[in-house]
């Protein structure tokens, strides 16, 4: 059976999953939109956002599980959660933000071993 502990894939740190989950959902929705929407538009090929926009969807999804988690784990005010999302939500916000998360990430781990 499959817990949602597992789906750790062995990351200690919440908040360092929701940066790759995040990292790789912003590169998603970058091919979304620099690559499967000008093949529909520009070269009739609709099938490449069928495509790429599920596979954006379900990352998005993954987001979103990744990002409730860091919120209860890591105990994020409601403002952090919404900036968090939002960043989400615009072209290039996860690899802004992401600057962000790493160095908390760090801060974390460096009071941790304290």
């Amino acid at each position: 059976m499959l817990r949602l502990a597992s789906l750790n894939l062995s990351m200690k740190n919440c908040v360092r999953f929701l940066r790759i989950v995040g990292l790789i959902e912003g590169v998603s929705f970058l091919v979304l939109l620099g690559v499967a929407m000008p093949l529909k538009y520009l070269a009739g090929i609709p099938q490449a956002v069928k495509i790429v926009g599920w596979a954006h969807g379900v990352l998005f999804i993954f987001f979103g599980f990744a990002l409730l988690r860091a919120w209860i784990s890591a105990r994020w005010s409601i403002g952090r959660v919404a900036l968090v999302f939002i960043a989400a939500l615009v072209p290039f916000g996860p690899f802004l933000i992401d600057r962000w998360m790493r160095a908390y990430e760090a801060s974390e781990v460096a009071r941790a071993k304290v």
